[in-house]
């Protein structure tokens, strides 16, 4: 099963680096200021996990929707992340320096333009999305872009972010510190998820119990995150480590040994709610499982 996994995780990610590509290329020859552009594809071409279109391209396909369908989508939700990644490391924020193995976007381009190419990011998914609804309206793209917009705004990743700086050197509860990871890093894998499953016209059943699958998600992926800023390798993570001193964590709150304990306690949580759903789910049942065993 893990071999399984790892094969078609990888099929996937050359997938969408290969349509990143394109799509950069597409938009580079169409460029007015081509420093802004060029200032976006260093990050956006910057080699990446890319969680977020491969959720979005696997749960689609469990709904029998190509990877060419719902491409739009799936490259729209790496172009938010990205923008929220170069916006998350200015100095009026996190102030790094080292972000997928690179110097960071404003390290090289400088602030001003840093900023900008994370708007251009942001409004280019929104321009892609829109311009396929365009050519082929379904409800279910238009529930998709509503549910990505969301996720990425006020009500979701910008909240979980203005939260997460208003705590900065205070103690914060463990509802208010689960408020935050399910608001910056949760709601935006639950939009990849689910922007395949509306897309694919699943039951009101279905959409829920995916919405209860990532909720855990989330909570893995970023309790097991904030374990490697504490231990994790710097060479095989591509950031440096020990950034989020200043920042509520669950290593802070909890310590590392029950950090373990409720991230597995999720994942079982997770793989509870995929036994719902009428579908051959191992993808992502191996993935919660290769999150409780990241690379330090």
């Amino acid at each position: 099963m893990k071999n399984k996994f790892i094969s078609a995780y990888q099929e996937q990610k050359n997938y969408v680096e290969k349509c990143l590509k394109e799509i950069a290329e597409k938009h580079t020859l169409k460029a007015i200021a081509t420093l802004g552009m060029e200032s976006m594809n260093y990050s956006l071409l910057a080699c990446g996990k890319r969680i977020r279109p491969i959720l979005c391209l696997q749960s689609a396909d469990l709904y029998h929707i190509s990877n060419e369908a719902i491409l739009p989508y799936a490259s729209a939700l790496e172009m938010i992340h990205t923008y929220s990644l170069i916006h998350d490391d200015l100095p009026a924020m996190d102030d790094d320096d080292l972000r997928r193995g690179k110097p960071t976007n404003h390290k090289v381009y400088g602030e001003a333009i840093a900023i900008l190419a994370g708007d251009g990011l942001l409004n280019l998914a929104y321009e892609i999305m829109l311009n396929d609804l365009l050519h082929g309206y379904t409800d279910g793209k238009l529930k998709a872009v509503h549910y990505i917009a969301k996720a990425a705004g006020i009500h979701g990743m910008v909240a979980g972010q203005v939260l997460d700086l208003q705590m900065e050197n205070q103690r914060c509860d463990a509802d208010l510190l689960k408020k935050i990871h399910r608001n910056k890093t949760g709601e935006l894998l639950k939009a990849s998820i689910l922007a395949g499953v509306l897309v694919g016209g699943a039951s009101e059943e279905d959409c829920y119990y995916w919405e209860q699958y990532a909720d855990h998600l989330g909570l893995v992926f970023q309790i097991t995150d904030d374990m490697l800023d504490v231990i994790g390798n710097v060479e095989l993570m591509g950031k440096n480590t020990g950034m989020d001193s200043k920042k509520n964590t669950y290593p802070q709150l909890f310590g590392l040994e029950k950090s373990v304990e409720l991230a597995k306690c999720n994942a079982n949580s997770a793989l509870c709610c995929l036994e719902k759903i009428e579908k051959d789910t191992y993808f992502f049942e191996e993935l919660i499982n290769q999150l409780l065993e990241r690379e330090r």
